[in-house]
């Protein structure tokens, strides 16, 4: 019995020697843009992960890929043809441009994912609504190039048959019927959620359920999600604020620095940070963002990636929802 004893405490002390050899893991930061409409800021994010390294994932709206002319060819679930909270895509020759920027990302490694398509609040929406607006996301996406007069490059229906695999919901809004509807259209991972601080992803059966941090702001460190839009409600009402630009880049700067930074010398939980292709407040939360990235993503020890890229590199991590409290 003894000498069973010494063996496991050997075998112990070998894997903690080990791990510790290895060193910490990574701090993976993961930065999301929903919506990716302006085709000036898919140029500038595009810019900004050739400058530190980062990959970044990209949720598509698929109204941006149906001219605005065609728009009355899409019809969401429950909403009379035509009707979208978020317009389309302008003109032909906008799409095409926004179709470029996508397949560029692509082949560069970001991730590309669905942020369905109309930005309606699915929170009343069946199972079977949400599967309606999943076989409309694709079918718009499959025929996006031709719809706008061009030629889809060499490999692009099969990105759309197998290329997304991420989803995240409008107004962060779910019901009932989304999971079901997320793992039959075979989705790998829904960043949908929220928590109190960063925290690893859950597991539903073989969906990753990842959810955007609470993170402390301002000079009293009152919590809001770590996305842009949130910051702007909360610095300016929602109004814009062009004058106080400098002062919001700095108070969110410093709130996602402050995350980062208990997180890197804490437990290396993965830093989510969603944003939009809009610039709230004269730009202040991209001057924000860029200036952190610059600061973080050339670490040595720092991945600034996607959340296809965490799920690639850590398939077994993340608690079942069952045993979560989900």
């Amino acid at each position: 019995m003894k000498s069973a004893v010494r063996s496991c405490v050997s075998a112990f002390a070998l894997s903690f020697a080990t791990a510790a050899a290895a060193g910490p893991s990574p701090q993976y930061v993961i930065i999301s843009f929903d919506g990716a409409k302006d085709n000036a800021l898919w140029e500038r994010s595009l810019k900004l992960a050739d400058e530190t390294g980062a990959r970044f994932t990209y949720f598509l709206s698929c109204v941006y890929f149906i001219p605005t002319d065609a728009k009355a060819s899409y019809q969401a679930p429950g909403k009379r043809a035509g009707r979208s909270n978020v317009g389309f895509g302008d003109t032909a020759a906008d799409v095409q441009a926004r179709l470029g920027h996508v397949w560029a990302a692509y082949q560069s490694g970001h991730d590309i994912a669905s942020h369905a398509c109309g930005h309606f609040d699915g929170k009343d929406w069946s199972q079977a609504d949400w599967a309606a607006e999943f076989r409309t996301f694709r079918t718009v996406m499959e025929k996006a190039w031709t719809a706008s007069g061009a030629v889809a490059p060499a490999g692009w229906d099969d990105f759309v048959r197998h290329g997304f695999k991420g989803f995240r919901v409008p107004y962060l809004s779910t019901s009932p019927g989304l999971a079901p509807a997320l793992a039959e259209a075979d989705f790998a991972y829904d960043a949908s959620g929220v928590s109190r601080g960063p925290q690893a992803p859950l597991r539903r059966g073989a969906l990753a359920e990842f959810s955007l941090p609470m993170i402390p702001e301002g000079p009293k460190g009152r919590r809001i999600i770590a996305m842009d839009y949130n910051l702007f409600v909360r610095h300016s009402g929602g109004f814009e604020r062009a004058s106080q630009a400098e002062e919001f880049a700095e108070r969110t700067y410093q709130a996602f620095k402050g995350a980062f930074e208990a997180e890197y010398a804490g437990a290396r939980t993965p830093l989510q940070i969603g944003f939009h292709f809009q610039p709230m407040n004269g730009g202040a939360y991209w001057t924000a963002l860029e200036r952190f990235a610059r600061e973080v993503c050339i670490r040595p020890d720092v991945a600034c990636e996607s959340y296809a890229d965490w799920l690639r590199a850590n398939p077994q991590r993340g608690a079942d929802t069952a045993t979560a409290g989900g």
